[in-house]
């Protein structure tokens, strides 16, 4: 058995289940949401064991209690093979009325929520998991949290190890838990892999509806080249025309990208809605990232070596591993991590807002100078139009890099802090 790598969401599980009868673990496949769950359970249920999958979901009809029985907490992993199984333990954290009973893993949302008769509200408490931050892999030394930054400190020093060629093979490989552990030549065939899963198999499984590998591949290298941007399913569709020679309607993307959705591929980034000291039009349509940056690369093909001689592109795919590391972090600090962009083009790459009303403002850039200078601009001209008398003032403004030697505080007091410092 592979180690077990430690992971930010172990703490959050533990809490949860001391509070609540059973905890939801949603996310990606492979992104690790069954070994964790592992890491805690005493029994474990697999619905997804090829030799009993069958038998499995004629018992949850027949006598759901019986798969229930084991010493808990009981994991239940890939529950929404057989959706009564929501039923049934819903109905059996009422009647025994003790805390930890259950891990319930998912790896999409059900298709049709009619059968579930109850929203699970009071007994279910619900965890996102996502692929692992570089915190988490170890490549970020985490000189420098996140969390801490809401306290706003007068100076951060941390040094950074990662180079340019690091921060490319990392965007490739993505935070798969098994890449992690595997050679470098092999952990950038993960991702590829993973694509091929989603086309060939999980995108038709989640409802049943077979849909077509390559039409799948085509919207999936479009939504790739949008990374960060807040295109609408038609200019995709025109995208795919111009580029794929193919063609494909607005309604057909949308009926991809929302399976896409649902099975935890891709994870847009809604807008803040700040108040502002001058009325401006405020853009509210989502922006579109992937679950993991290495989702896009293999989407276009790209390995390491293809980011490094194409620095836009690779600009686009670093924003998503830090949109990724981020929502990782703001996950287990009670934030949110939204984008902000208005009708003039002023914008924000991510906006870390936690349930206390803190925000922090950050921009994200590859690194140098220029866009030091460009994103702290940004930063400085968004804060000025900020009404401090309705909201508060943001904790700090950093600008999260992909290189450069140290994390440390500007004259102007926003931080820099190359990916490679951060952590929760």
């Amino acid at each position: 058995m592979e180690k077990y790598i430690p992971r930010i969401i172990d703490k959050e599980l533990k809490d949860r289940l001391e509070a609540k009868g059973a905890v939801l673990i949603e996310g990606p496949k492979w992104c690790g949401k069954t070994t964790t769950a592992k890491n805690l359970a005493k029994s474990v249920l697999a619905m997804d064991q090829p030799d009993m999958t069958k038998q499995y979901q004629n018992m949850a009809e027949l006598s759901p209690t019986l798969l229930l029985e084991g010493e808990v907490p009981r994991l239940i992993d890939e529950w929404q093979i057989a959706p009564n199984l929501w039923n049934a333990v819903r109905y059996e954290v009422d009647q025994r009325d003790e805390f930890g009973q259950f891990i319930l893993t998912g790896s999409s949302v059900l298709p049709d929520k009619n059968g579930i008769h109850h929203t699970g509200t009071g007994r279910f408490s619900w965890l996102r998991m996502r692929p692992m931050s570089l915190w988490e892999s170890e490549e970020s030394n985490g000189s420098v949290s996140l969390s801490t930054l809401f306290n706003t400190p007068t100076q951060i020093i941390a040094e950074n190890k990662l180079k340019l060629e690091d921060i490319a093979y990392l965007t490739c490989r993505g935070g798969w838990p098994r890449a992690v552990l595997q050679n470098p030549d092999i952990s950038l065939e993960r991702a590829f892999d993973y694509l091929d899963a989603v086309v060939k198999n999980d995108i038709s499984s989640v409802d049943g509806v077979r849909r077509d590998e390559q039409r799948a591949r085509r919207i999936m290298r479009s939504y790739a080249r949008h990374q960060g941007t807040q295109v609408s399913y038609s200019a995709i569709a025109l995208d795919i025309k111009n580029n794929e020679d193919s063609s494909v309607d607005e309604r057909t993307v949308a009926s991809y990208l929302n399976i896409l959705n649902k099975i935890y591929v891709i994870e847009d980034v809604h807008a803040w809605n700040p108040n502002l000291r001058s009325k401006t039009a405020i853009r509210a349509t989502d922006n579109r990232y992937f679950t993991d940056p290495s989702i896009a690369t293999a989407s276009l093909g790209l390995g390491p070596s293809d980011l490094m001689n194409d620095l836009n592109t690779f600009g686009l795919m670093f924003e998503t591993l830090c949109m990724r590391d981020l929502r990782v972090f703001s996950n287990v600090i009670k934030g949110e991590v939204f984008h902000f962009r208005d009708k003039n083009g002023l914008e924000c790459d991510a906006v870390v807002h936690l349930r206390n009303g803190s925000y922090g403002l950050i921009e994200i850039k590859l690194g140098g100078d220029k866009l030091l200078e460009e994103g702290a601009k940004n930063l400085k001209t968004l804060v000025a139009k900020i009404d401090t008398e309705k909201m508060n003032a943001p904790s700090f403004m950093m600008i999260l890099t992909a290189v450069g030697p140290f994390a440390y505080r500007r004259e102007d007091g926003i931080y820099v802090v190359p990916i490679g410092c951060l952590k929760d």
